[in-house]
């Protein structure tokens, strides 16, 4: 076998061709360092494809001629590089052009002795006629199949510069995010991995270092008119039942995809894809999500958004919290261009309390670093531009007053909204599993074109709603489990939320309260003695839904905003007079808050119980029989209509997809 080996490597010696090294042959060769050769190995070497390296030599021990000097990937595919010269300063190889970017390991064979060198990372690319400037630390350039593409932006995540007419940009980095992005240009698309749209690269030396990181572009057509689809909060952790419930979200993604064949898509999720505290107990992180995720979902770019559930909790410090979404993922802020639309990408979770416990103290609050890469970004971007500004937790919070507060960080939110004056922004978020719509007409807004957008959870209710009552998916306000969809044309944006499973016209539902009531017979296996404040949490939704014959009709339009309108007529054309109440949402009651306290071994208020919220409505009809029309539309012309027949049952079963 031996004399085997040396004949292989003797003929890829003459043919300069790769080496495939089967484990066996490598666990026969010797590895010794019995023989004198020394020369540096940088941590980060870039080259040309096909090109030559030149080695420093220590001590004048430099390989001889008749050596071989061999590069070995972690695939194990071993390639010889032939010596181009040889002095005893310094000697040159090429690299072959099979040869990819990546980590190898660095032997000298001498007859049937192999020494170990060390490992170096090859960064492969064309051949740059270019010389960085002094300082600079990250360079490259940025082409699509017509050469290299001017004024694209790129930033390390503090500093920003822009491509010259050549497509070369430097950054002088301190490389601390260990990164390099570029904010994609209208009319561009980058390749992806998987639904990972490749935007950035890891940075793999030290600050020290100059290392060339190079993008490549697609130019595309027709980008001014397309759709994005915002997905919040998946929360998979290979639990109730999530997987198979996630197949049904992905199969009705999918499909609406298919109807909508020839449109340009893309999507954006909003954060918490995982559930933190299952990374370790369940072995399900975010490479599990990227494997499920890409096994269901094709050609179709995702751009991701951290979420308070996608940092390591067992880390110590926001930083070293967000390291494995940096790996595996994306960059926690970043931006992009689609067709007259700038995206903006961010991270409001402060995770530096971390204490390595499941404690998990973070708060809601943009760094100032942010904040000012932000300003760079955005000193790019023309005032004319919409703006679509991605991120987690909700920047507003509805009150039962009817207006909004601020739920970040005071001071920190106000730095923001200052920095995003005379722009139209749409902050689109997630985080709360409850839906609700900001509008330039609230106070919060301050008079500035600002919406927000909190969308509804793709899990709904963390997966438990479908988990305990088949067929019922939906959050604690009584939004369905889903999505929204946005259609973009030129800078006109309209969006849409889409129920899992449901068509785009489920855009609310309706309740006969006649019919609706709840008790404590509901929950048998309650423990008697069960603490006064555990069962006076069941006891709201008894109080606000006992038996009655009041003639009420309960609203739930979980998409509304204030430019929407609601009419309730009854069958005789009358005009009933619906009012704005917080309510809670008598389905998801049933469906998941009974069954939650219904358990003989509840010692404390259960989780992801029913929440009271904002977008309800009720109306007063004259009799329990009255039928009634109800008509919503919202401020983009679409109306959607019931025609109640009363009574109208209430059960679970009456509601199921």
């Amino acid at each position: 076998m031996r004399d085997m080996v040396k004949f292989v490597l003797w003929l890829v010696s003459l043919t300069v061709l790769p080496l495939i090294a089967c484990s066996n042959d490598i666990s026969e060769e010797t590895l010794t360092d019995d023989f004198s050769v020394q020369f540096e190995l940088p941590e980060l070497v870039d080259v040309a494809k096909g090109g030559e390296y030149v080695f420093k030599v220590k001590s004048g021990e430099a390989p001889q001629t008749s050596d071989s000097f061999i590069i070995e990937s972690g695939e194990g595919i071993s390639y010889i590089c032939p010596f181009v010269s040889i002095s005893s300063e310094s000697f040159a190889v090429r690299i072959p052009a099979d040869c990819e970017t990546g980590y190898y390991k660095v032997s000298v064979r001498r007859n049937e002795r192999k020494k170990l060198i060390g490992q170096i990372y090859l960064n492969i690319g064309a051949k740059l006629d270019f010389t960085p400037d002094a300082g600079t630390t990250v360079y490259g350039k940025v082409s699509s199949e017509e050469g290299g593409v001017k004024d694209v932006v790129v930033s390390d995540g503090v500093a920003v510069a822009v491509t010259d007419e050549n497509g070369i940009y430097q950054l002088k980095s301190d490389k601390k995010w260990g990164y390099v992005f570029i904010s994609i240009p209208s009319g561009y698309e980058v390749p992806s991995e998987g639904v990972l749209p490749q935007f950035y690269q890891l940075l793999k030396a030290n600050a020290e270092v100059a290392e060339r990181k190079d993008f490549t572009l697609k130019k595309v057509t027709g980008q001014d008119t397309y759709k994005v689809f915002m997905l919040g909060d998946m929360h998979l952790a290979n639990r109730t039942d999530d997987r198979r419930q996630f197949l049904e979200f992905t199969a009705d993604l999918n499909n609406y995809r298919t109807a909508h064949s020839g449109e340009k898509m893309y999507a954006i999720t909003l954060g918490d894809m995982t559930w933190d505290l299952y990374w370790y107990s369940n072995n399900y992180a975010l490479p599990e999500y990227l494997n499920t995720i890409n096994s269901q979902v094709k050609d179709l770019q995702i751009f991701h958004t951290i979420g308070n559930h996608d940092y390591d909790y067992k880390a110590a410090s926001d930083f070293d919290a967000q390291g494995k979404f940096m790996n595996y993922i994306a960059p926690t802020y970043y931006s992009f261009n689609i067709g007259k639309v700038h995206y903006v990408v961010m991270d409001d979770i402060d995770c530096d309390s971390y204490d390595g416990t499941t404690s998990r103290n973070y708060e809601k609050r943009i760094s100032a670093e942010q904040l000012n890469w932000l300003s760079k970004d955005l000193s790019y971007i023309d005032k004319a531009t919409p703006l679509v500004i991605v991120m987690h937790a909700q920047v507003f919070y509805p009150s039962e007053t009817g207006d909004f507060k601020i739920d970040h960080d005071v001071v920190n939110t106000a730095q923001l909204l200052s920095l995003l004056n005379g722009y139209q922004v749409h902050f689109v978020t997630g985080h709360t599993h409850l839906n609700f719509n900001v509008t330039p007409e609230t106070s919060v807004a301050d008079g500035r074109d600002f919406y927000e957008h909190n969308t509804g959870a793709v899990c709904g209710s963390w997966w438990w709603s479908g988990h305990l009552t088949s067929g019922i998916h939906i959050s604690p306000d009584g939004t369905p489990g889903g999505y929204s969809i946005w259609n973009v044309s030129g800078t006109e944006l309209q969006w849409s939320y889409k129920a899992t499973g449901s068509s785009e016209d489920y855009q609310f539902r309706s309740y006969d309260l006649n019919k609706v009531h709840f008790s404590l017979a509901d929950v048998p296996q309650m423990p008697d003695n069960v603490s006064a404040s555990v069962k006076n949490k069941y006891l709201r939704y008894v109080e606000a839904y006992p038996v009655n014959s009041d003639n009420e009709v309960l609203i739930n339009i979980w998409n509304w905003n204030p430019r929407w309108t609601l009419t309730v007529t009854d069958e005789n054309g009358g005009n009933l007079t619906p009012t704005a109440v917080w309510a809670y949402d008598p389905l998801h009651i049933a469906a998941l808050s009974v069954k939650r306290f219904n358990s003989a071994s509840l010692t404390s208020t259960p989780s992801f119980i029913t929440e009271k919220f904002s977008h309800f409505f009720k109306v007063k009809v004259a009799d329990a029989d009255t039928d009634l029309v109800i008509t919503v539309k919202d401020e983009f012309g679409h109306t959607w209509k019931e025609e109640m027949q009363r009574p109208k049952e209430f059960s679970t079963d009456a509601y199921k997809l």
